[in-house]
């Protein structure tokens, strides 16, 4: 062998090491794992949005039932009952009133994120007190104030968000003002003289054939709005479902109200001012003119990927004023942590005057469910999400007491 027989051997290792390295380097990219998908679009958690007014934002669900003896009584959350940014130190969105009770906050491993608002109709709008109230629009002003739909892009576009649902329409048709409306009529008129709002014509304005079919167009592009949202945001229609709830009943019809229309006592002691023609007209005429009004919008939108809550019966016997239940102290009760509280007391907050402006009641809590109605709410919702397969359906109170969550037994069928 000369004395240049090893150089290709040498050559012939340095191919054998490059060879090995990129073998090596092949092994370890085959090896490395899959980089984790960021939350978006079909990726992370489930998570629930709701979206809308007050009847799902948690409105009045800091408390649990009605007295007169004291508001600690049936302070169920306190304070911070509404506060639901970041830190948990204050409102996002001043009188949004985002209860910690609230129906998104389904649990077992579903997230859930409340975009509502109380007093949010269909188009955003400041309120006359100044408040900003979002609507289900795109509305940006550029300084941090937006529209539903478009909070509910920016954030379907970050999170795996597989149902919206939403309550809307109620402040359309003038909700509010039709209950200040009545009350004010049966506060400054006799049983012997009744003046009855349902031929107010502020009222009846809301309720003619013209008005209807304005406003359930409204709530339909409302709708078509989220469906446009959750596009952009990056999901097809079949990664997500639209849920959208009608509302319930508040107060019962003029025969189930529990205290006499003469005299001043349905307003002084029940918080419920209303004259019995009127609470008839109420639950006969105006719910169910708005119920319907919501889910012809949802036929309207042409969408395939909508379920309906309906909710229209709910409450029935646990209603305010209703003569199945009563105040803490009309049921023998001092707390709402009584034995029996969910059953004995109302699932619907008293109605508010000015006279308790100094208390810590909110006006704009009146006639709105309360601590155990969002609670009765949130099991509806729950049912209906189905485990991640949305249904169809009308929720009803099934039986008494509460379940092993604390939540009022509520079947959805």
């Amino acid at each position: 062998m000369s004395a240049s027989s090893p150089t290709p051997r040498r050559r012939r290792t340095a191919a054998g090491l490059v060879a090995g390295a990129a073998l090596a380097a092949t092994t370890l990219v085959v090896a490395l794992p899959a980089p984790a998908l960021a939350d978006g679009p079909g990726s992370g958690t489930p998570t629930v949005v709701t979206v809308g007014d007050s009847y799902i934002s948690g409105e009045a669900g800091r408390w649990a039932g009605n007295t007169n003896t004291g508001s600690q009584y049936i302070d169920a959350l306190g304070s911070t009952a509404y506060y639901d940014n970041a830190s948990d130190t204050a409102e996002t969105i001043p009188r949004c009133h985002r209860s910690h009770a609230s129906e998104v906050h389904l649990g077992g491993g579903v997230n859930g994120m409340n975009l509502a608002c109380s007093g949010a109709k269909t188009a955003t709008y400041t309120d006359s007190n100044g408040y900003f109230k979002p609507g289900l629009d795109f509305y940006d002003d550029g300084a941090g104030n937006q529209g539903q739909a478009k909070m509910l892009q920016a954030y379907a576009s970050t999170h795996n968000v597989t149902m919206v649902a939403v309550s809307i329409g109620g402040n359309d048709f003038n909700f509010g003002s039709i209950v200040q409306s009545c009350v004010s009529d049966f506060l400054t008129s006799s049983s012997l003289w009744p003046n009855y709002c349902n031929d107010d014509s502020s009222v009846t304005a809301n309720f003619t054939s013209s008005n209807v079919s304005a406003q359930t167009t409204a709530i339909k592009n409302g709708l078509l709005n989220l469906a446009t949202a959750m596009r952009n945001a990056g999901y097809a229609d079949s990664q997500w479902t639209l849920m959208v709830q009608d509302y319930m009943s508040p107060l019962p019809g003029g025969s189930g109200i529990r205290y006499s229309q003469s005299g001043y006592t349905r307003q002084n002691t029940g918080g419920c001012g209303f004259w019995n023609k009127d609470a008839d007209w109420a639950n006969s005429t105006a719910l169910s003119t708005i119920n319907s009004s919501v889910k012809n919008a949802v036929s309207a939108t042409g969408l395939g990927n909508t379920r309906v809550l309906e909710l229209a019966t709910a409450f029935n016997s646990r209603r305010l004023c209703e003569n199945t239940v009563g105040l803490l102290e009309e049921e023998g009760l001092t707390s709402w942590t009584g034995a029996g509280a969910v059953d004995k007391t109302e699932w619907v907050n008293q109605i508010r005057t000015v006279s308790t402006a100094t208390s810590d009641y909110y006006i704009q809590e009146s006639l709105h469910p309360n601590y155990w109605g969002e609670l009765a709410l949130r099991s509806c919702l729950r049912q209906a999400y189905n485990g991640g397969s949305p249904k169809s359906g009308t929720c009803t109170r099934s039986s008494t007491g509460l379940t092993a969550s604390g939540e009022p037994v509520m079947s959805l069928k």
